[in-house]
């Protein structure tokens, strides 16, 4: 899958239905075993109670979400969150980059990182701080595209199945 097969762009409004397919989105990285903040299974009231929290920190200018879209539909997402304390005005936490198995390893993750990065830069944003599943598919994608890791937290999260998992945590210094 080339760049030239799906676009990105930023959901904003983010609609009842859109809430619908995002979901779909959140359901299917989980059940691939993304630890994403949620645990199997994962119900579809949930991840739309999700998703209808992000839509309202989105209109209210905390959040900027993106999507990548193919022919098939929503191909992947990402957040930026930028509503942090006020002595953090420079930078913001990259969150809940979700790519559905179809879509795995064909660039949209690297291009919704790209988008995400120029999408801080439009709002001023200098630095950017993410965490990610040790040594995970993310983890490299994250490590090829230039972010520092900082350190490893053993046992921090769980997997959806309920097995322990460490994280690392990066960053990305926008002005270099």
């Amino acid at each position: 899958m080339s760049a030239s097969l799906w676009s990105i762009r930023r959901l904003d409004p983010i609609d009842d239905a859109t809430v619908g397919r995002l979901a779909d989105l959140l359901i299917d990285c989980v059940e691939g075993g993304a630890s994403v903040g949620f645990m199997l299974p994962l119900t579809r009231e949930r991840a739309e109670a999700f998703w209808r929290r992000v839509a309202r920190e989105a209109a209210s200018g905390g959040r900027i979400v993106l999507a990548a879209e193919d022919a098939q539909g929503l191909c992947g997402t990402v957040q930026l969150i930028v509503d942090l304390p006020e002595n953090q005005p420079h930078r913001a936490d990259l969150a809940k980059m979700l790519v559905p198995r179809r879509a795995r390893r064909r660039g949209v993750g690297e291009a919704l990182m790209r988008a995400a990065e120029d999408a801080a830069r439009a709002c001023g944003k200098m630095l950017l701080v993410l965490d990610a599943v040790t040594d995970g598919d993310a983890a490299r994608l994250y490590e090829r595209l230039g972010w520092v890791r900082v350190g490893d937290v053993p046992g921090f999260a769980l997997m959806p199945d309920g097995s322990p998992c460490s994280t690392t945590y990066y960053y990305r210094d926008l002005g270099r």
